[in-house]
């Protein structure tokens, strides 16, 4: 399945940081920000978390929902959102089955090794459920900013 701007946005279902099962579908009516992110807990992948944290209010008042997605376990979204006072779903994808349909599953390099990961991105899926925009390798610094310009400009 290849995912394109303007397209409808793969559907999956996956669990929830409370054992709940969630579709895309479900927010059929909203605009979602589904962004993934290596791991719960780390440096970059807390800032932007906290980031989408003090925002949520905004993205709120333009109809829009915030899911994260990692390969992290419930137990590990849990704590992270604990942790954080995150107001948003964290959502798991251990099989990165989601992750693989969103082309968001990657080589990585290091000096030292090669390995299969996250690379950390985020898609604006509008209130039809249609692809509106797509932000690959993201840098964390401002990256929350774009996202809510871009639905502040575009989508409501």
């Amino acid at each position: 399945m290849s995912i394109e701007v303007g397209k409808p946005a793969p559907d999956f279902t996956l669990t929830t940081n409370n054992g709940d099962t969630v579709k895309l579908s479900d927010f059929s009516g909203k605009n979602v920000v589904l962004y993934f992110y290596p791991k719960d807990d780390t440096p970059g992948c807390t800032t932007e978390a906290c980031d989408f944290r003090d925002n949520h209010q905004s993205f709120a008042d333009l109809d829009a929902v915030v899911l994260g997605v990692s390969p992290d376990s419930e137990e590990s979204h849990k704590k992270f959102i604990e942790k954080h006072e995150l107001p948003f779903q964290l959502l798991v994808d251990e099989d990165h089955q989601v992750a693989e349909a969103y082309g968001t599953w990657k080589l990585k390099k290091k000096p030292d090794k090669e390995y299969m990961g996250i690379e950390r991105s985020t898609f604006i899926i509008d209130k039809e459920g249609n692809l509106q925009k797509e932000y690959r390798n993201v840098k964390v610094d401002g990256h929350v900013e774009d996202a809510l310009n871009f639905i502040r400009e575009n989508l409501s």
